[in-house]
């Protein structure tokens, strides 16, 4: 019997992001990495609260999600893979590879492009780093962030199966390699030649900015080695390196409402 994917869209990638959380916040919580510098209870209600509000935003400004827009280059047979009838797996694996490619490379734009930095600063204003950062953006960047992928989606013509895995991979990998999780380093070694391991993210969260621009990758590690912009540690250490950026550093700037205004505001 065939697996109607978009009827189970919804309770698979909760289901999936309800026990990736789970696993790596009591992970991190037993083998922490690095002493947190503020007050836990804090960031997670804001954290998590920005969670909720941002899928109620995306619901309510967008006419079709990632998922729709799979549907509809499956149904009209439009992009790219549809023109050149690519073999199922093929084409899954391919959809994933290049939707994370893509995602590199919007990460590495919205630092690079003075605009867009002044909404992904407000993930960089955290001054810890934990599984609940994974999920801290803007909702205008997560906006902007999914009309890139419907874009990409519809060139491509990802089919839906191919976007879900995507979106499941995507959300676990920003939670693991967020997450606070020391790994020992023999075993760093050989995850970080194919994944984005938390050491190699954590670099990109330093508050020196030469580091901070790099390790843009959010799964797979290849795109910074290709795009020259992998770092292997930080200066400082992971255990004495300082996280964040120099505008934000007051703590009530992890409240919600603080955190949404950043954007807007130049002190």
């Amino acid at each position: 019997m065939e697996i109607n994917w978009i009827e189970y869209n919804d309770s698979l990638r909760l289901g999936c992001f309800i026990v990736a959380f789970i696993i790596f916040a009591l992970a991190e919580y037993t083998w922490p990495r690095k002493k947190l510098s503020q007050k836990k209870s804090l960031r997670w209600l804001n954290n998590l609260a920005l969670i909720v509000f941002n899928s109620v935003i995306l619901r309510l400004t967008l006419p079709l999600l990632a998922i729709d827009a799979a549907l509809i280059t499956q149904q009209e047979s439009i992009g790219l893979f549809n023109y050149l009838n690519t073999p199922y797996f093929l084409t899954i694996l391919l959809s994933v590879l290049l939707l994370d490619w893509i995602i590199y490379f919007q990460h590495r734009l919205f630092h690079q492009v003075p605009l867009l930095w002044k909404l992904h600063r407000m993930h960089h204003s955290d001054q810890d780093i934990d599984v609940t950062t994974g999920t801290r953006f803007h909702p205008i960047e997560m906006i902007l962030s999914m009309l890139i992928k419907i874009a990409a989606i519809g060139v491509l013509g990802v089919p839906v199966e191919a976007v879900i895995l995507f979106e499941i991979i995507l959300n676990v990998s920003a939670m693991f390699n967020h997450s606070n999780l020391y790994i020992p380093k023999w075993l760093d070694r050989y995850l970080r030649a194919l994944v984005i391991t938390p050491d190699v993210h954590r670099v990109h969260h330093s508050i020196h900015v030469t580091e901070m621009n790099n390790n843009y990758g959010f799964f797979l590690s290849v795109w910074d080695r290709i795009g020259k912009t992998y770092l292997v540690k930080p200066r400082d250490g992971h255990p004495e390196m300082k996280i964040g950026i120099a505008l934000f550093r007051k703590t009530n700037e992890q409240r919600l409402d603080k955190m949404l205004t950043q954007p807007f505001r130049k002190k």
